[in-house]
């Protein structure tokens, strides 16, 4: 499976972008997606995630502000962000696992497939 994230880019607080990730090769439709990101000396972080069943979860942070949504027929899944804040700038990746238990959907450890990140700069 490979994933390739895109869209970022520098945008204003207050503005909106929306981040895309394209997977490849054994990627199958049941896969639960997600987006992480990691802002500079911080760890990495759930954002968001969406499950086959299109149910969608989010961290705190964000809820409200970000969407996380799917095209399986693409293969491709989206991020959209809006209200953007300067500590939403970190880099962006797209994550994916094959099943797993749903307490851990926002663990970073239990996704088996990475995009290579895409930068989102929110100045102020």
């Amino acid at each position: 499976v490979q994933l390739q994230a895109s869209g970022g880019g520098t945008v204003q607080a207050g503005g909106s972008r929306r981040l895309s990730c394209s997977a490849s090769g054994r990627f199958f439709i049941n896969y639960t997606v997600a987006w992480f990101r990691q802002a500079p000396g911080k760890g990495r972080e759930f954002v968001a995630a969406i499950r086959y069943s299109a149910h969608t979860y989010y961290a705190d942070s964000v809820k409200g502000r970000f969407t996380i949504s799917r095209d399986n027929a693409k293969k491709i899944f989206y991020l959209q962000m809006n209200s953007l804040k300067p500590e939403d700038t970190a880099v962006y990746y797209c994550a994916a696992r094959e099943g797993g238990i749903l307490s851990t959907i926002r663990q970073k450890e239990s996704y088996y497939y990475w995009g290579q990140g895409t930068l989102v700069t929110v100045s102020s």
